[in-house]
């Protein structure tokens, strides 16, 4: 048996969770509400304030789902009560960011400045402090949502080798390379 699928999801007080016939899962909370279609092999019980994923069988597919699906609702539950942040860092010389509003407004040292739209249910600042480098503070309730964003980012400018320059995240180890050396 699957040791994240058996364990069970506690229902943290003010968070309601519904169960459609349909086998979508919903989750309301004080940061919002998300919602999750399973498959149909897959059953939710709702009971005494803990939510418990069960599959069918031991079939390879269904044992696969079943972690998988704990863990989504689990990340759901923690999304709409405490929230998911992320903080990306932009290493170079010029690099900048702004914010206003939905819009992210990037300059990473190409000749034009790249301007990118967030989805509404993520919140974002921009931080410039002064000796340190530039960050991008991402919020938001919906975990996968926020990771994707965060990556397509980085995607703008990854983080080269030589000189570490390029869009990070802040928990993230780039690996230096020595560059040439001259030899005589």
């Amino acid at each position: 048996m699957s040791r994240i699928g058996k364990k069970p999801i506690p229902v943290v007080k003010g968070v309601t969770v519904t169960v459609s016939p349909a086998n979508e899962i919903t989750v309301k909370g004080p940061k919002g509400s998300l919602s999750q279609s399973l498959d149909r092999d897959i059953k939710v019980v709702v009971a005494d304030d803990v939510i418990n994923i069960e599959r069918p069988t031991d079939q390879i597919r269904h044992r696969a789902l079943h972690g998988l699906y704990r863990a989504l609702v689990a990340n759901m539950m923690k999304g709409v009560t405490d929230g998911f942040k992320r903080e990306l860092e932009l290493v170079g010389v010029g690099y900048r960011a702004t914010i206003t509003g939905q819009l992210v407004d990037l300059s990473l040292g190409y000749s034009h400045n790249i301007i990118m739209e967030l989805p509404k249910e993520i919140k974002g600042t921009a931080v410039a402090e002064k000796g340190q480098n530039p960050r991008i503070i991402l919020e938001s309730s919906d975990k996968q949502l926020l990771g994707q964003v965060a990556a397509k980012i980085r995607g703008l400018r990854k983080p080269e080798p030589y000189k570490g320059k390029g869009v990070r995240f802040s928990d993230e180890i780039v690996r230096r390379k020595a560059g040439k050396s001259a030899s005589k």
